[in-house]
Formats: C-alpha cells, structure tokens, sequence
C-alpha cells in the first residue's frame, strides 16, 4: 500500500475510505459479514456512500490528484453497486426459495411434488 500513497496519513485516509467501502458493500448484500451471513439494508448503505460523499465534499482541495481520483472512483462504483444490489437481492431471495422447496422435498418425499405416470398422455391412447 507504500506504493500507492505519497505519505502515511494519505494511506490512513484510505483506510477509512475502505472501511466505508467494506461496510456499505456488506450492506448492500455484497459481502458476507464475519459469520457468513449477507444482509440487505440499503437505508444503511446510502448513508455509507453519503458519508463518503461528504468526506470528498470536506477534503477538496486537500487531496492529490491521485487521492481525489480514489475517492471518486470508490464513490463512483459504490453507487452503480447500490442500483444492482436490488435485482441481486431478489435473485438470491428466489435461489434461496427454490434451495427450500429441494430442501423440503428430500427432507419430507411424502409431502413434495408429485408427478402420475401411470395414466397415458391425451391423444395417446393405445
């Protein structure tokens, strides 16, 4: 990380840019949290990106040009994650879903979907 940053409390900062990034992106169901577990709360993850927007707003001017271009790359790719995390969220909602009914269906045979074979199909008479 020496490599990226001019100086050590240019390195800090993006620490706390990447705590930001890491928590936001957890709660936008992205990454899992310490337990593997994924959540979805996007009132959390705005505030996350407008806590990041604010720090852009208050170091302007303060910031090298490669550290700007950071933060708004961060802030840039936060927010087209926010407008995906919706459809991503339902995606998993609907495997989840569909992992249930398997679930189910081998857990309890008798109970699961049923399909008769023994009657021939319409118009197939013998």
């Amino acid at each position: 990380m020496a490599d990226m940053f001019s100086d050590e409390s240019s390195a800090r900062f993006f620490q706390i840019v990447q705590m930001f990034q890491r928590s936001t992106l957890l709660q936008m169901g992205y990454l899992p949290d310490q337990e593997g577990n994924l959540h979805y709360n996007l009132m959390e993850a705005k505030e996350g990106i407008e806590i990041m927007k604010m720090l852009q707003t208050k170091t302007k001017g303060n910031l090298s040009d490669h550290e700007t271009q950071m933060l708004r790359a961060v802030i840039s790719e936060l927010q087209l994650q926010f407008t995906k995390a919706p459809q991503l969220h339902r995606k998993r909602q609907e495997e989840n879903a569909q992992s249930e009914v398997i679930r189910e269906t081998f857990s309890q045979p008798q109970d699961g979907p049923v399909e008769d074979l023994s009657s021939s199909p319409k118009g197939e008479e013998e």
